[in-house]
């Protein structure tokens, strides 16, 4: 039965101390305003005791009481005594402590009893309700407190797993790049060069601005340009790519590398399986924290699969959004010769700024 007291603990019953003194104050200035000091001292003493009770109780005997035993006879002899004691003690204890009162000359009587059974019945009711009271609001304090600690567990699990998937994607995207920079230095292309430096670029974003929670729009767009630069480069004159952007404000913030598992997909799973007349379109549009976000590539004709089967870097990307966004929708679709990306999110609606809100 060992419990130790929690300061924090100790202040939610102060707290509700006050709040049952200053409702009861209430109720005898209605019922006799003349005597307002008396009561306010009675009402003092009064409050000592059924705190103390109401606080032992709730914290030490209630808790006690509903551990689970082996036999279930012995919970129910338990509870059965726990209610018998509680209320004899916010009845005749408090009746006696009372008696203490008047007897130190604290506590002012100003009823006379004839009976003792007539004192106990009068101040039981203060006693009883005091229970209910701290009971409740001491349950709903817990409760909320409950959530409050259930929902801090869910973030901190979704923060670890959108690490994760970032830690994931990232080298799944470093992999690719360096796989295209193999493919030239294997045909000892004169591009290599070039896309060395191109993918000196793309590392340097990635270890110093794509650390972070969010980066401009502009920071991004220079990244996708740089990768389609990179990726130009293992293709002739064939390939058409057309990449064009309508933004309203290029300093608005974005998660890093949100969109390049599209681009990324586009290229790896689309051009470079295309024999004839390949190509990729890309357009993004914010406007009004509305982004949407349109990549469509081409494919080899024949091929159409009922279920467009995701690759690792679209089904991370689709846990990020879900771990991100309340509001967003991303769809896929395989028509005979043409991969269709559309992603569209409501960035107002990033959990972050949701979680803000929520707490002012």
């Amino acid at each position: 039965m060992k419990k130790s007291i929690d300061i924090q603990r100790i202040k939610v019953y102060l707290w509700l101390a006050l709040a049952y003194f200053v409702l009861w104050l209430m109720y005898d200035y209605h019922v006799g305003k003349d005597e307002i000091f008396l009561r306010f001292i009675n009402n003092v003493w009064r409050l000592i005791y059924v705190v103390g009770i109401n606080f032992v109780f709730i914290e030490f005997i209630f808790p006690y009481a509903r551990r689970k035993r082996r036999f279930l006879f012995y919970n129910i002899l338990l509870w059965l005594l726990a209610i018998w004691s509680i209320l004899m003690l916010l009845s005749f204890g408090l009746f006696a402590w009372r008696q203490i009162g008047v007897g130190l000359h604290i506590y002012t009587p100003l009823k006379t009893f004839l009976t003792t059974q007539e004192g106990v019945s009068y101040g039981a009711g203060y006693g009883i309700f005091s229970l209910l009271f701290f009971g409740i609001l001491v349950h709903l304090y817990d409760f909320q407190k409950l959530k409050a600690s259930a929902k801090q567990l869910l973030i901190e699990k979704q923060t670890a797993e959108l690490s994760y998937l970032k830690s994931q994607t990232n080298p799944h995207f470093l992999f690719n790049t360096l796989n295209n920079i193999y493919s030239l230095s294997r045909d000892k292309s004169d591009l290599a060069p070039a896309s060395i430096l191109q993918l000196s670029k793309i590392l340097r974003y990635m270890l110093y601005e794509a650390g972070g929670d969010y980066v401009a729009i502009e920071q991004e767009l220079k990244i996708i340009n740089d990768y389609i630069a990179l990726e130009q480069l293992r293709y002739d004159e064939t390939l058409r790519v057309n990449f064009n952007h309508d933004v309203d404000n290029m300093k608005q913030s974005l998660p890093p590398l949100l969109l390049m598992p599209l681009v990324e997909n586009a290229f790896k799973h689309g051009v470079s399986e295309t024999r004839s007349h390949p190509f990729v379109d890309i357009h993004l549009s914010i406007h009004e924290r509305q982004l949407s976000f349109l990549v469509r590539n081409s494919t080899e004709p024949g091929v159409v699969e009922e279920a467009v089967k995701e690759n690792i870097g679209l089904s991370n990307l689709r846990r990020q959004l879900e771990l991100l966004y309340g509001d967003y929708k991303l769809n896929v679709q395989q028509t005979d010769s043409v991969f269709t990306a559309s992603l569209k999110i409501n960035l107002a609606s990033h959990v972050k700024n949701q979680m803000y809100h929520s707490r002012r």
